[in-house]
């Protein structure tokens, strides 16, 4: 559950942070504030990043559904089965990045799939039992973001000091 709530902040912070402390000072081409790249090809394989450090993801809107449930119990057992839901496809691989927005909205959060097409994420979405009930429905698009994002749970659990 560790994985879970991530923030997509944390995402674009580790995608921009590789190699911009190093100042290039061995051109006397280069401008004094140069940023030096250090490309690292084994990790770019291993995210499977294309040239510009980037991959293809489905992101998935989660909306309110038609059918909130209005038993607060029944509503608790619901949420504990839509999180075991998204526990299991983070521990599958299948999702890369989840978390609510706090504003209470019709969009209650996202999730970042680790698959190629929006009918693959459709598919992991029909296992959500919140999705079954119509408690949520999925907004699905396909994306391109850092691939940087398949080391966000790694780098989560080494900053949490809680589960959520």
């Amino acid at each position: 559950m560790k994985k879970l709530f991530l923030l997509l902040g944390l995402a674009f912070l580790i995608a921009n942070c590789s190699g911009n402390d190093n100042q290039n000072t061995e051109s006397s081409s280069m401008p004094k504030d140069s940023l030096e790249t250090v490309f690292n090809e084994q990790l770019a394989n291993e995210v499977g990043a294309d040239d510009y450090g980037m991959r293809q993801y489905v992101m998935a809107f989660l909306k309110a559904g038609p059918n909130p449930s209005a038993d607060s119990t029944q509503a608790m057992e619901l949420q504990r089965a839509h999180l075991a839901n998204i526990r299991r496809m983070a521990e599958d691989g299948d999702l890369v990045l989840a978390g609510p927005f706090m504003d209470r909205g019709d969009v209650r959060g996202i999730y970042v799939f680790n698959v190629k097409t929006v009918e693959e994420a459709r598919e992991l979405t029909e296992t959500d039992p919140a999705i079954q009930a119509g408690a949520l429905e999925m907004e699905l698009h396909p994306w391109y973001g850092s691939a940087a994002l398949m080391k966000i749970n790694e780098i989560h659990e080494q900053i949490s000091k809680q589960n959520p």
